[in-house]
């Protein structure tokens, strides 16, 4: 099984970035911990604060993957485009978010991209990423 893990703006901040919303552990070092709790998943990693790449990194690996994980960060709220390369992939995608943007500013209730995904993953911090895997096992296990 492969995996594509992709985060938008600002997750290359994490461990630095408002660490009492965001926790202190950089996504490099929970990356390691997932690879090593699932030896037998590929898991693959891309951050980008620029949405067209982005898009790229969502057409390369959405055809050929056997799913994706989405943490847009603000692209959420905002962006369309993301929202059809979601539509234009194979692969399901599910929707991460480290924090529960519900329970956040008005502004970051509403995703543009959700709809459009196989579910959404909110909250649970760094968590929320493994939660995402096993979601993808059982989307390929019961052939969604």
């Amino acid at each position: 099984m492969k995996i594509q893990i992709i985060n938008g703006p600002n997750l290359n901040l994490l461990g630095k970035r408002e660490p009492e919303k965001y926790g202190a552990r950089s996504f490099e070092e929970y990356l390691k911990l997932i690879r090593e709790r699932f030896p037998k998943i590929e898991i693959s990693y891309f951050q980008s604060n620029v949405e067209g790449e982005i898009i790229n990194k969502m057409h390369e690996t959405g055809f050929d993957f056997d799913g994706i994980i989405l943490n847009a960060g603000g692209y959420t709220h905002t962006s369309v485009p993301i929202a059809d390369a979601i539509t234009s992939i194979s692969c399901p995608v599910v929707e991460v978010h480290i924090t529960n943007i519900l329970s956040r500013e008005e502004f970051r209730h509403n995703s543009l991209i959700g709809k459009f995904c196989a579910g959404s993953i909110s909250g649970f911090g760094l968590d929320s990423y493994r939660l995402a895997i096993e979601a993808l096992i059982e989307i390929k296990k019961n052939g969604k």
